[in-house]
């Protein structure tokens, strides 16, 4: 069903309870979504989950069945119930589009609505942001490390479920990979591709009949599947005895083959002068079997032949978490927006406060990002130079000039109305192309990157000086 808004964590709904009895539900807040640090231990992350966090929130709406579930708990009053069951979404929503590179502590997605909605808000806003950032920036750094070297995502069986599957391989395009998920082919219009499998092998007399079968009734996609039981002294053999006696009679393309398990090296070299002596030059060798970003260096590395690449696990089903978090930064009152902070002892979970902006910086000869800085909504930015100066140890300082600056979000919903127009994911994957350009290769490299710069204004660095010192006294004073 579309209206998915009961899809939330059982303490939002208390939550939501309370403020509407403690009169707060008109009390209009602000919430950032952010994160604390990039996956992969990588350099930088892909913003991804925008496209469901729209449908969630065009959908968000309690219906009969909804309260009436919810009044068999007999946790809610009535009266916050008939609330609930008349509210819509009626705020502003601004966010960064899918693809867009981001790094740790920005605001990636600002909420501003009524405390009610923005806190039931929060679990799936972030289930859509975490998953889809994860998967395309997953999927952007094994196509990184591929190079020229198409790779296929064929991680539906291993992802969290269908609808997960099919996300997977939307985001998966996005940060370019072609996929084996069907459904997302024919709903994204994403290129799909599938070979066979060991099945087909195994349930044949010997493997030359297997192969001959799938020829026959894929002439178009002969594509032999070689490891069933040894790549090079069956496998290859038998796909060669194939194409010569069957294929190139009948005019069929041997368009290729694929190895899913051993080493993988070594096996593609020999597959290729097998292949190349019997006259197949132009037979493309596929490598699959649990690949990721390093595996697929190391390939490459080590001389292997490779045509084409098939990822699964470590693209839909990333061994991984992005950590997104969904934390209130201001409320509006008497027309006036109040900072509002979280303070930890653990310092990387005490947040930035106040509704904030992000811009980034370009060099105007290379198109390189220079580094971004969040800032507090109504300051402005100078277009003719800028001192980036770290949040922490501010004598750590680069000055800026020979730029242009672009804010990173952008309007999505305005007053509960949609304004933003979503891209068509072959747009959002050359968005995302571009977005990758501008990254120095130091901060792209898959082990020990280059720390992009990520500062505070100092109008913003020293509120929150200001609000740590504040609500330390308080606690002390507690």
């Amino acid at each position: 069903m579309n209206n998915k808004s009961i899809m939330t964590d059982f303490y939002e709904l208390t939550m939501a309870q309370t403020y509407f009895d403690s009169g707060k539900k008109d009390e209009e807040v602000y919430f950032d979504i952010f994160f604390r640090n990039n996956p992969f231990n990588g350099g930088y992350t892909l913003s991804g989950g925008l496209e469901e966090i729209i449908n969630y929130v065009k959908n968000f709406k309690y219906g009969e069945e909804e309260i009436n579930y919810l009044r068999s708990l007999k946790i809610f009053n009535e009266k916050f119930l008939n609330y609930l069951s008349n509210l819509e979404f009626k705020g502003d929503i601004f966010a960064v589009p899918d693809g867009t590179v981001v790094f740790p502590n920005e605001p990636v997605i600002t909420v501003k609505a009524d405390a009610v909605t923005a806190q039931l808000l929060e679990t799936a806003l972030l289930a859509c942001f975490n998953h889809g950032s994860l998967v395309t920036t997953a999927a952007k750094r094994i196509t990184n490390e591929a190079g020229n070297i198409p790779v296929m995502e064929f991680g539906a069986r291993r992802a969290r479920g269908i609808d997960s599957s099919i996300e997977a391989s939307k985001d998966a395009y996005i940060g370019g990979c072609g996929t084996s998920n069907t459904y997302a082919g024919m709903k994204y219009n994403i290129p799909v591709l599938g070979t066979m499998a060991h099945s087909l092998v195994t349930e044949s007399d010997n493997e030359y009949e297997a192969f001959k079968k799938y020829a026959m009734s894929n002439p178009d996609n002969c594509v032999f599947l070689v490891d069933t039981y040894d790549t090079l002294k069956s496998g290859i053999p038998n796909a060669i005895k194939l194409a010569d006696e069957y294929l190139k009679p009948n005019g069929i393309k041997f368009k290729g083959i694929r190895i899913d398990s051993g080493d993988l090296a070594y096996l593609s070299k020999e597959t290729r002068k097998m292949l190349d002596e019997a006259g197949y030059k132009d037979t493309n060798i596929c490598l699959s079997n649990g690949l990721n970003e390093y595996t697929i260096r190391d390939l490459k590395n080590q001389g292997a032949c490779i045509d084409s690449l098939g990822v699964g696990d470590n693209i839909s089903a990333a061994k991984e978490r992005l950590g997104g978090v969904y934390k209130l930064v201001a409320v509006k009152k008497d027309d006036k927006i109040i900072p509002k902070i979280k303070v930890s002892n653990d310092s990387i979970k005490t947040t930035n406060p106040g509704y904030k902006k992000t811009y980034r910086f370009y060099d105007k000869s290379t198109g390189y990002a220079l580094g971004d800085v969040i800032v507090l909504a109504e300051e402005k930015i100078s277009k003719n130079n800028y001192t980036l100066v770290h949040p922490v140890d501010t004598w750590k300082q680069k000055r800026l000039s020979n730029y242009h600056v672009r804010e990173l979000q952008v309007p999505i919903f305005k007053n509960g109305v949609l304004v933003y127009k979503d891209p068509s994911i072959q747009d959002k994957k050359k968005y995302c192309e571009n977005e990758f350009k501008t990254l120095y290769p130091e901060v792209t490299r898959i082990e020990k990157p280059h720390e992009y710069y990520v500062d505070l204004s100092e109008k913003l660095r020293k509120l929150k000086e200001e609000l740590i010192k504040m609500q330390t006294s308080k606690n002390i004073e507690n």
